[in-house]
């Protein structure tokens, strides 16, 4: 079915939570595994229809804010969620006391009662009050993003439609465009920081009332770290800031070299090359066409994959007014299809989308008919393996997208994965901090930033852009304020997906047949059991970001950068 015909009515929560009360109490006297099975497939199919409606809304309400509809169906839902909650931690705590539970597992994987452990524990009805504040802040924040009309160059522009000035081959371009995407976060300072504010007050409430030190500890619940911990996590980022940032400086001083500037500006790390970034060739439209071509060229199963994405227009790509930041995957669990949510600018992002959210969407269409649904889809760190990994996959046909111009991508995508690593460890460690020491000041949030900033990112240079230099970089990220916690995941991964590009570079014959395994398991395996079953090592084991690390430099360094 068509994505415009995919019917939306709001459900009517009285007759369904009176039907899922029942079933939870018939679920609970189940006499063996079997019948409780019976039951339990009733249930998903109840849970299963509240998420496509839910998910219809978050849909149609990001791709037009200003719906009157869909603005009160996403506050609706905003409210409604968090209260279902109860209903959810009912089932999955049954679930968790069965007398039977070993029988289940013949049916239902272990990673079903690890994550419904995880959210046992970070959930009861003392915090759904706070949950739907939650909400609204969020709600809030992509809001007033998307609310951006930045006048520049003659046009009436929106922060995404903006970024292909900060890329532009006149440094004072680029300095002007960077400058003015600036000024529309310092004139709402006070907003995102009040926004910010109010966030980690309620979220630091939240753990207190379940009994959590602090929010880092709750948040690793909530983010389903089955088998790490904030002390791996702490050792991995160190790996990072040992192995990685210098290499990064490295890249950066090689980007200098090819700008021929004596030192980089803040408004000088978007492009580089002199000449220009690799910028996808054609329409929007022209770019889908060839992502239709690269996947029939691919493979059987990404054929099958784009044909149904196309056919039924499960996408929303073009950057317009009122429309939310960002881009995302989502499934629409009624219809068994993803749907892809971007904004295309004119830079090579466009064709990143293509290959990094069909990767995600890619992976729940081959892992869709898991029968059940909390397991297409793996734990966020997993996730991303699969969108990051298909970037370096597709990279053989980046001649469609960008012409002649295709090596130059490709150099900067690579060199792109690494100069990422430091800055996901970035954010990570400031959002540690954050809710580390809730009573700090919104200065000394901004004092936080900068002084990690100058850790990680050490040549960072934001002279002459006051509102960057005092710490307030962080405003445009939207995970800190809507997704806490989730962004470590996307360098867990990376790490992961370059182990992949190495094994593509070498002509691995078994790296995409290991990938294709890695997708179907769905949410079958915890994060290393998955990266175990795809061939890959662990990434907080010693020595496996040191051997990645140099694995990549040396294919950097056998490139002439300078003749791309």
């Amino acid at each position: 079915m068509k994505f415009s015909d995919m019917e939306y009515k709001r459900p009517d929560m009285g007759a369904i939570i009176k039907e899922m009360s029942g079933m939870l109490d018939e679920l609970q006297v189940s006499p063996d595994a079997a019948s409780f099975i019976t039951v339990f497939k009733r249930i998903n199919e109840v849970r299963s229809h509240l998420q496509t409606a839910s998910v219809l809304t978050e849909i149609r309400h990001t791709i037009n804010t200003a719906d009157e509809f869909y603005t009160r169906e996403k506050e609706f839902w905003d409210e409604t969620l968090p209260k279902w909650q109860v209903y959810e931690d009912r089932f999955k705590s049954i679930c968790m006391d069965a007398p039977y539970r070993d029988d289940l597992r013949n049916y239902i994987p272990d990673t079903f009662f690890m994550i419904a452990e995880c959210e046992r524990k970070s959930f009861s009805d003392s915090i759904i009050d706070l949950m739907i504040t939650e909400n609204k802040l969020s709600t809030a924040y992509g809001k007033l993003k998307a609310s951006a009309k930045i006048e520049f160059n003659g046009e009436e522009l929106n922060l995404s439609g903006i970024a292909k000035y900060t890329e532009d081959t006149d440094p004072e371009i680029r300095r002007s465009a960077y400058n003015a995407k600036m000024k529309f976060f310092a004139e709402h300072e006070s907003e995102f920081d009040d926004i910010f504010d109010q966030m980690v007050q309620v979220r630091d409430q939240m753990a207190h009332k379940l009994g959590f030190n602090n929010y880092v500890e709750l948040a690793y619940c909530r983010m389903n770290r089955l088998d790490y911990n904030a002390e791996m996590i702490s050792s991995y980022r160190k790996q990072i800031l040992d192995e990685v940032t210098p290499e990064v400086t490295l890249i950066h001083e090689r980007q200098r070299k090819r700008l021929g500037k004596k030192h980089l500006a803040y408004y000088d790390l978007p492009i580089e090359f002199a000449d220009g970034n690799a910028v996808p060739i054609g329409t929007a439209e022209e770019l889908v066409q060839n992502a239709v071509q690269m996947y029939h060229e691919m493979s059987p199963e990404t054929k099958g994959f784009i044909d149904t994405m196309q056919d039924n227009h499960l996408w929303d790509l073009v950057s317009r007014p009122n429309k939310e930041m960002g881009g995302y995957m989502t499934q629409i669990e009624d219809y068994k299809v993803p749907f892809i949510f971007s904004n295309f600018n004119g830079t090579s992002s466009d064709v990143d989308v293509l290959t990094h959210e069909a990767g995600h969407s890619f992976q729940y269409y081959l892992a869709k008919d898991i029968e059940i649904p909390d397991m297409a889809l793996p734990t966020m760190e997993s996730c991303e393996i699969d969108s990051m990994s298909m970037e370096f996959f597709a990279e053989p046909w980046m001649e469609l997208f960008f012409g002649n111009r295709a090596d130059r991508y490709r150099y900067s995508h690579l060199a792109g994965t690494l100069s990422f690593l430091p800055y996901g460890c970035l954010v990570d460690h400031f959002q540690q901090e954050v809710y580390e020491n809730p009573a700090w000041s919104k200065e000394e949030r901004k004092q936080c930033w900068r002084r990690l900033e100058k850790m990680y990112q050490p040549d960072k240079d934001y002279e002459g852009c006051n509102i960057l230099e005092r710490g307030c970089w962080w405003y445009q990220q939207n995970h800190i304020f809507q997704s806490p916690f989730y962004y470590i995941d996307y360098t867990l991964a990376q790490v992961c997906a370059q182990q992949f590009a190495v094994r593509i570079y070498d002509a691995d014959p078994t790296a995409w047949s290991d990938y294709i395994h890695l997708l179907k398991l769905g949410g079958t395996l915890t994060f290393t059991d998955l990266v175990k079953e795809a061939g890959l090592k662990n990434p907080f084991e010693k020595g496996t970001i040191a051997s990645i690390v140099a694995s990549l430099e040396k294919r950097l360094s056998s490139i002439d950068d300078s003749q791309l």
